[in-house]
């Protein structure tokens, strides 16, 4: 399976800053705790509300990371199972 290359190479000026602010404040955090319920848990629930709304079922790629939003449950447990044999694969093709 080929890996898809982030669809943000290189950015804007706007994205950019983001990235940067949003660094800023994720190396605050001592912990993975901290991290977690100061920014990641506000983001996520930023990117629900808003894909929510607008009914979107939302698939990032990253170049390290991906972060999928699906319909229920079932396809987020079945995404998650698919991640899980793939990285236990080593990634291979």
């Amino acid at each position: 399976m080929a890996r898809r290359k982030s669809p943000n190479k290189g950015g804007n000026a706007a994205a950019d800053k983001l990235m940067r602010e949003l660094a800023q404040r994720m190396e605050t955090c001592p912990d993975a705790e901290s991290l977690h319920a100061q920014v990641i848990v506000p983001f996520m629930a930023a990117l629900e509300t808003v894909c929510g709304a607008r009914g979107y079922l939302l698939n990032i790629y990253g170049d390290r990371s991906n972060l999928v939003f699906t319909g229920d449950e079932t396809d987020a447990e079945t995404i998650y199972a698919l991640v899980e044999n793939y990285l236990d694969d080593d990634g291979e093709d």
